[in-house]
């Protein structure tokens, strides 16, 4: 782990870059155990070459940030999560790998959005208004509100669309209505059922294949926006 009086790495004004970091944890307070414990080999998981410059050997540790996390299953629970961070010597750019139990720029982990949707996608079936049935089916503390439910469903199924050529090379998606007029429910429904995903399994190990599985292909995460992409946006 590198020292908290590190200097500043960036210039003013230059990016920085989130990296998808794939492991086998099945939560997220186990990594940030065995990052605390310093057992985590960043440097053989990134390998010798810089992410942003190409050069071998190049980029270094420095002081991680750190950035809350919430999860709701199998209870309400927010701590801070550290975020091993990196810079290129030679741009004196920075990079981040973050966790794939995290969303870009979301306090609630992967598994507490689809945990919740989940729960509203079930409500929905029994003909209740799933964005308020996904409501209470979660702690009172956590802050979700219908709008917030109603948001989610939405980045998720744009991730899915964006995913959905790499994601069925492992699923079949046939089932799949992505077409005009098909609602956000009746669309993430195809997805869920491809994946194995329902309130009543144990989800969150094949949640996690899948974001390992995506992410190993791609390079990228699944759902939400990571620096890089948002900084391209605004360009």
């Amino acid at each position: 782990m590198s020292s908290p009086k590190d200097p500043p790495p960036c210039e003013q004004g230059s990016r920085t870059i989130q990296l998808p970091y794939l492991n086998t944890f099945e939560t997220i307070w186990e990594y940030k155990k065995s990052f605390l414990a310093d057992q985590i080999d960043f440097f053989s998981y990134i390998g010798s070459t810089c992410p942003i410059c190409g050069a071998s050997d190049c980029y270094r540790e420095i002081s991680p940030y750190w950035r809350y996390a919430i999860e709701l299953l199998p209870e309400f629970t927010k701590k801070q999560i550290p975020i091993a961070r990196f810079v290129c010597r030679r741009r004196q750019q920075t990079f981040s790998l973050l966790p794939i139990q995290l969303i870009p720029y979301f306090q609630y982990t992967v598994s507490a959005v689809i945990g919740t949707l989940l729960m509203g996608f079930q409500s929905w079936q029994m003909g209740q208004k799933g964005f308020y049935g996904a409501t209470e089916s979660v702690h009172p503390d956590s802050g979700i509100t219908p709008y917030l439910v109603f948001c989610w469903l939405t980045v998720v199924v744009r991730g899915l669309r964006r995913g959905h050529a790499a994601l069925k090379r492992f699923y079949d998606l046939s089932g799949v209505c992505s077409i005009e007029g098909t609602g956000l429910w009746e669309e993430v429904a195809g997805y869920f059922l491809a994946f194995g995903w329902k309130p009543e399994v144990r989800w969150g190990p094949l949640l996690m294949t899948l974001l390992r599985r995506y992410s190993h292909v791609t390079t990228q995460f699944l759902f939400g926006t990571s620096s890089q992409q948002r900084n391209s946006i605004r360009h």
